[in-house]
Order: structure tokens, then sequence, then C-alpha cells
């Protein structure tokens, strides 16, 4: 794979398939679903420079299952697979998985 490294604040983002649930027999076909809005950071930039001229790091980082916006980022093709480009304000949420959750106000 050819090494790629977003600029500023944008991220490198390979959408993850989402698991495909058929009720009652019907089959949507490919060109009728929507894509998924959950992906994999594959590749971060160096962060945004605030006024100062200092360089602000990235909330996320490669590795990181994100969701985010339906029609974030810009879709490339980089030796024949599918990634989208976007900046790290277009990503709603990070994904932690498999860590407990804390309601609010409870200890």
């Amino acid at each position: 794979m050819i090494k790629v490294r977003p600029l500023g604040d944008r991220i490198l983002v390979e959408r993850l398939e989402e698991e495909e649930v058929i009720k009652g027999g019907i089959i949507i076909p490919d060109t009728a679903k929507e894509k998924p809005q959950r992906g994999e950071v594959i590749a971060v930039g160096l962060g945004r420079l605030d006024e100062d001229g200092k360089r602000v790091p990235l909330d996320v980082q490669v590795g990181d299952n994100i969701l985010f916006g339906k029609y974030a980022g810009s879709e490339v093709t980089i030796d024949d697979d599918e990634y989208l480009i976007m900046r790290e304000e277009d990503v709603l949420a990070i994904i932690e998985e498999g860590k407990p959750d804390k309601k609010p106000g409870k200890k």
C-alpha cells in the first residue's frame, strides 16, 4: 500500500461494513444500501495550527473506530481500496467497545 499522511487536521478512514441482517428473506441490492457511517482511522495528520502557530494534536488516533456524518469527507481510491479523507471536526464520536458504561451522576 502507498503510504499516505493526511495534512493538518485531516484523517484517512476506511469504512467498516455493517453486518447485514435480512428479515423476511428480502435481499437489498448493494446499490440501494446506505453506506456505513462507521470506520477505522488508518492515518492522521499532524494537527491544525492555532492562532499562535502552535500545533494542536488530534483527539483521534490510528486504529480508532469512529462514527462520522452521512456526507462527511471526500472519497478517494488508493491501490483499488476506497477510503475517506475528512477533517477531525467531521468525526461525531470515537467508539470505545468493551469499556464499562458509566451513567452520569452514579459511581
